[in-house]
């Protein structure tokens, strides 16, 4: 093989002197008969039909338009995060002699490292003489200081406003001269954006500022990214590069429609895959993030999850989109309101609800203290219940000891049957899965991949039956396990709902 690559590469070096050769010998006269000069000659002109032509000058006129408008509105965010790393000596138990040095420091030293960053943001309020930024969390979150950069190459410093992680966005803001106006983008509505839709990617990639890039709407409602913890992006194959976190994509009235987050690729750099923000899911922070100086988000107590056409099926509910409230918070806003752990949500204030990103967007945009109807099935019954949405709190969100019942059932079918070993065609139950530490569950030394086969001494064969007997507890709970061919009980949990 190596010899084979010589020889190529020798063809090659021959081929390429042997074309630089004749490129310096092949010198012509300009008197030459047989040559033409393009100077020489009338050129060859391009006949565009006037329709088109015009059509096209005024798709350029467009995009000419839009960014002499906007372009003064993005911003270029260069960051500074200092961290902290607590080093470890792993000679400081040891007796070294002296001369040795200590090349890790002192014990248990903490060093400080210095990284710097950019991104881009766009100025979305201006009050008095400051403004407001918005950009990526991931971009100004953490940000020990922020120097905001305008189009006309000004700099100010920035203070960061509030953030939010959830969804990745930031507001930070700086201050002007008393009476000075800057251009303030216009925040469109990305509910009317569809496939097909043309749009352009203002920002910074590696650091080149006032960069437009074109393109179309390639998807919308797109989910993925380990970048916060809501997924509803709008996709697009407009260039998108690093830099470009926090700016504007614009539709053709040169309206935010959304604010660029994440790229997909397989080099680091744009392959036609960038995913954006949709505005609509923003819009409401701005003003509490100037407010409040973070994001009030609405509670309503359920840990939902998406199910497949089996656990459907098993659910009673085949067929159906919605989402499925595998585990509920006691003494939340909806266990207060009537939901149950089991419940099939397709519904919230009268529209449809189509998975659990969608139902977890609008729960959390509603304003705290709002009544909000929910339409559920509870096996095959249908429901409509009221439930008071409260303020999200870390604190109780995160507590698993009121997360009831502090697992998710799966249906007992031949393939989990054969998996677990279990050869008795007579089980019939439900299999537990993700038990929650410090839950309800793990009180009661309920395992993963245990089968319950009743509730309160009552037999249950599926999900539906299960759910349902679940709901009917009215202050303790006690569950029939079958494990190497016996059944125990657990047991008894007090509900405090």
């Amino acid at each position: 093989m190596k010899t084979a690559a010589k020889k190529i590469a020798g063809l090659v070096g021959l081929a390429v002197l042997s074309f630089g050769f004749l490129a310096l010998s092949c010198k012509v006269h300009s008197g030459s008969a047989n040559v033409a000069f393009a100077e020489s000659v009338d050129p060859v002109s391009v006949k565009i039909p006037e329709d088109s032509l015009n059509m096209t000058l005024a798709l350029q006129n467009t995009f000419r338009a839009i960014s002499s408008q906007v372009l003064p509105a993005v911003v270029q965010v260069d960051v500074t995060e200092v961290t902290k790393v607590k080093t470890y000596n792993p000679f400081k138990d040891m007796d070294m002699p002296f001369f040795f040095g200590n090349p890790f420091g002192e014990d248990d030293e903490e060093r400080e490292y210095t990284q710097s960053g950019l991104g881009t943001g766009v100025i979305v309020r201006q009050i008095g003489n400051k403004a407001y930024v918005l950009t990526n969390n991931h971009v100004a979150g953490k940000a020990t200081t922020i120097k905001i950069r305008l189009s006309d190459d000004r700099e100010f410093d920035g203070t960061l406003v509030g953030k939010d992680e959830r969804v990745d966005i930031a507001l930070v803001s700086f201050e002007v001269k008393d009476g000075e106006k800057l251009t303030v983008a216009k925040l469109g509505d990305s509910s009317e954006v569809q496939q097909g839709d043309i749009v352009l990617a203002l920002g910074s990639p590696l650091g080149l500022t006032s960069s437009i890039t074109q393109g179309i709407i390639s998807a919308t409602g797109r989910d993925g990214s380990q970048i916060g913890s809501i997924s509803d992006f709008i996709q697009t194959d407009a260039a998108i590069n690093q830099g470009n976190s926090g700016g504007p994509l614009v539709n053709i009235y040169g309206e935010i429609i959304g604010i660029n987050t994440w790229i997909m690729s397989q080099s680091g750099g744009n392959q036609g895959l960038g995913f954006s923000i949709p505005i609509n899911n923003i819009k409401n922070s701005i003003d509490q993030f100037i407010e409040k100086g973070k994001v009030v988000y609405g509670w309503l107590g359920v840990s939902l999850v998406e199910v497949e056409d089996s656990f459907k099926k098993d659910l009673g509910v085949e067929g159906m989109n919605g989402a499925f409230a595998s585990e509920i918070f006691l003494n939340s806003p909806a266990i207060k309101g009537g939901i149950r752990a089991g419940d099939f949500i397709v519904a919230l204030n009268g529209h449809e609800i189509k998975n659990v990103n969608q139902l977890v967007r609008e729960v959390g945009s509603l304003p705290v203290g709002t009544k909000a109807k929910f339409t559920l099935y509870r096996g095959k019954e249908k429901l409509d219940v009221e439930v008071t949405i409260e303020e999200r709190k870390e604190d109780v969100s995160g507590d698993n000891t009121k997360l009831w019942p502090g697992f998710i059932a799966s249906p007992l079918n031949d393939e989990i049957k054969k998996s677990l070993k279990i050869e008795d065609e007579d089980v019939k139950g439900v299999v537990v899965a993700q038990v929650q530490e410090k839950s309800p569950a793990s009180a009661l030394r309920i395992q993963n991949n245990d089968v319950i086969t009743a509730v309160n001494d009552v037999k249950v064969t599926s999900l539906a039956e299960f759910y349902a007997e679940l709901a009917k507890a009215k202050s303790e709970v006690w569950f029939d396990i079958y494990s190497d061919g016996h059944t125990i009980s657990t047991g008894r949990y007090k509900i405090n709902k």
